[in-house]
């Protein structure tokens, strides 16, 4: 990917949580419904922020409205107006006690968690009302659906509460309050470990991994926060081959040009890894040559997002410029780092959202400028030290 970066997309990803079977209550706008037991089977630990969209005021109310953006396109299925008796909760901490509301009204928190109630499995997708009236709302459609990765079985939505079902719609509600809008499907084995879930697009589900509890309440991977630091990495310093004249992202002439990078063996695609030091945290990420000569881009306001909604900025990227484009020179087919430097992550820190924003169009070939929001468990980021270490090129002719 190349891009030049400037910050428009923020969002923490959702991470399964500890489960257990506790009460747990839910109320409509006007009236209160009874408790019940829940087995939880995953929870989102952090939370997601996207950009909100800009309210209107009514001159005569006072009432706020916000047009959805996700679905403000979304003309081929019917809008049925405003819902009644939509769930809400009124104490969003107590399911989610690491739960902090981020800095400013731009951004909007959103959360999940996966229950099992009355033999059906249940999706509670959490909305804090960024407005008193909120329109172009969407839950999601029968392609909604639960994907255990073992088996292959596809567990299909049945419905929704509020009843929304595949139908674009608006609500009225206090602004702050949290709605809890929830997804019925069958039950789920109690044999399943790993998940995949599709088509909730508002909260960031289009094929997202979910690892569930194991019968005596753990789950499946019991990854912990960072139980050491690691030594500072040292990585081969790419040469420069020429400086920068006069940056230009608009003129690629002006760009600095670099050769012999620090190779590594061929891993898969979107494969990085993380050194955690008192100092700084240490983001690698593998990056592959297809062409003899390449344009990268890295850094500026990428930042890294903990749990508690923690940024950290992206201080530096190691020989290399910190968000201005550049060229690599190497042959087709190598693999090679790109280390950018981050602000230190507190050691009990178990996962870590790594967000590129959508940067500004620049006049390239094949230009890219889109944002990307990746979530990570540090244990396994750490766990890929082993593949970034320095490979030589080995050409055969």
């Amino acid at each position: 990917m190349k891009r030049i970066l400037t910050l428009s997309l923020m969002a923490i990803a959702c991470l399964t949580s500890q489960a257990q079977t506790t009460w747990y209550q839910a109320k409509p706008m006007q009236t209160q419904t009874t408790k019940q037991d829940v087995k939880f089977l995953a929870r989102c630990d952090a939370y997601f922020m996207a950009a909100v969209p800009e309210a209107t005021i009514d001159k005569k109310t006072k009432k706020k409205t916000v047009v959805w953006k996700d679905t403000e396109n979304n003309s081929w299925h019917e809008n049925i107006g405003f819902v009644k008796n939509v769930p809400t909760i009124s104490d969003l901490e107590s399911i989610f006690p690491d739960f902090r509301m981020p800095e400013g009204k731009s951004y909007l928190p959103v959360l999940w968690q996966l229950t099992e109630e009355n033999d059906e499995t249940v999706l509670h997708c959490y909305f804090r009302m960024p407005a008193d009236i909120v329109t172009n709302m969407w839950l999601c459609s029968n392609e909604c659906v639960i994907l255990d990765k073992e088996t292959g079985i596809i567990y299909q939505s049945r419905r929704t509460n509020p009843d929304c079902y595949g139908k674009v719609f608006s609500v009225k509600a206090k602004e702050g309050t949290v709605l809890d809008l929830q997804i019925f499907f069958p039950k789920l084995p109690d044999t399943a470990k790993e998940i995949c879930i599709y088509g909730v697009p508002n909260w960031y589900m289009r094929g997202m991994d979910i690892d569930l509890i194991s019968q005596n309440g753990h789950f499946w991977q019991d990854y912990r926060g960072i139980d050491r630091y690691d030594e500072k990495p040292t990585f081969h310093q790419a040469h420069l081959v020429s400086e920068a004249k006069d940056y230009n992202k608009d003129n690629h002439q002006s760009w600095a040009v670099y050769n012999d990078a620090h190779l590594i063996k061929p891993v898969k695609e979107n494969t990085y890894a993380m050194w955690c030091t008192p100092e700084a945290t240490y983001l690698a990420e593998a990056c592959e040559m297809n062409w003899m000569r390449e344009y990268f881009g890295r850094g500026g306001n990428n930042i890294l997002v903990d749990q508690r909604g923690h940024q950290y900025k992206c201080k530096e990227v190691l020989g290399y410029p910190n968000n201005d484009l550049f060229w690599v020179e190497g042959c087709s087919g190598d693999y090679f780092a790109i280390v950018m430097v981050f602000e230190p992550i507190p050691m009990e820190t178990e996962n870590i959202t790594y967000i590129v924003p959508e940067g500004e169009p620049f006049a390239m070939w094949g230009a890219n400028w889109s944002g990307s929001v990746q979530s990570f468990n540090i244990k396994e980021l750490r766990d890929n030290q082993k593949l970034f270490e320095y490979h030589p090129r080995e050409v055969v002719k």
